[in-house]
């Protein structure tokens, strides 16, 4: 994606080819498929492929061996970790899902400080060109938020119907019932218009207005709300969550100090000195971490969710009361 992306921004295309009849083809903007089939050509490097051999051309290499099978070694570990994580997610409704406009929803993810978020995007804003296409009211969903929504109200529906079996005796609509009954979902901005295929597995007519099912339904907000522990006295709207930085610097010396308490509760280390020697710094400065291991949870858990505000840090936490409650009050925090 990255690199389409890149091809696109500098505005280089795939060659363009005038036929015998006039027209035009090629010159447009690498697609994943094509871009694919580019960095698998083995004919940069003098060979050529036929069937499944590798075979020695006439041509003399234009591209550096080394790099070249770098780049084949990448891209197939990229294919087998999409291949597995594919197989693995089991995006429900793929092939299925289109936005307003028409466009096709394809299954995507991201991930974020180690974990995996699926979604459905449509296909202009997957490709960069939300600006430029007509879009749909809605051009990206989170997966399981939408799944779970459609398999409950099918079973639903089938229970109400009593048309076909909503399940396969596990109590849940699975991929193949799913993939059966439902023809094309539709999102917009406040329902998703789901047309059902017939009890023969044919797809109904689309001549009405009316769709077979219509679920209500609003896209979960983008950026949840954090309810950051507010120091009394000040208002919500004059305090800010702590900076990133602080805050991975933060959990990670909590997991530190956490992890030195382990290993001096099970014997694995004699004392404190033994711990400062290997970490080659201070005894008080591996006091000072390991008291991080002592405190509150919901203070532990505002740090790992980012909701400390602003200016609460490493140093304002070490060696704090035993107490948990004189914790939140040596900080001048609300305890919710």
């Amino acid at each position: 994606m990255r690199r389409q992306t890149s091809l696109r921004e500098r505005n280089i295309r795939t060659k363009s080819r005038l036929l015998a009849t006039g027209a035009t083809r090629g010159g447009v903007h690498f697609g994943r498929g094509s871009l694919f089939y580019l960095l698998r050509n083995r004919f940069y490097v003098g060979e050529v492929k036929y069937k499944d051999e590798i075979l020695p051309g006439q041509q003399p290499a234009i591209m550096d061996r080394a790099l070249f099978d770098a780049v084949q070694q990448k891209l197939t570990d990229q294919w087998t970790t999409r291949s597995t994580t594919r197989n693995a997610s089991d995006h429900l409704l793929t092939g299925l899902l289109f936005d307003d406009a028409g466009h096709r929803m394809v299954p995507t993810h991201a991930t974020k400080s180690g974990v995996r978020y699926r979604y459905y995007v449509s296909l202009p804003h997957l490709h960069g060109e939300s600006k430029t296409a007509s879009v749909g009211a809605v051009s990206r969903i989170p997966a399981t938020e939408i799944e779970d929504v459609i398999v409950k109200s099918l079973h639903e529906y089938f229970i109400a119907q009593k048309e076909r079996p909503s399940c396969s005796g596990t109590g849940v609509v699975d991929r193949k019932v799913l993939q059966g009954s439902i023809a094309r979902i539709v999102v917009h901005g406040d329902h998703l218009a789901v047309r059902l295929k017939s009890a023969d597995g044919e797809e109904t007519s689309d001549s009405t207005d009316d769709p077979r099912l219509s679920i209500p339904w609003q896209k979960p907000p983008s950026r949840q709300s954090r309810q950051i522990l507010l120091p009394r006295g000040i208002a919500r709207n004059e305090v800010r969550p702590t900076r990133i930085e602080r805050r991975a610097r933060l959990v990670s010396a909590i997991a530190r100090g956490r992890r030195w308490l382990d290993e001096i509760v099970s014997g694995s280390v004699t004392d404190v000195l033994q711990i400062a020697t290997r970490q080659k710094c201070s005894v008080r400065q591996i006091n000072m971490t390991i008291s991080l291991a002592f405190l509150a949870p919901d203070l532990v858990r505002a740090a790992v969710e980012g909701r400390l505000p602003r200016g609460i840090g490493v140093e304002r936490l070490r060696d704090s009361p035993a107490e948990w409650s004189q914790q939140f009050e040596a900080l001048g925090l609300n305890p919710r």
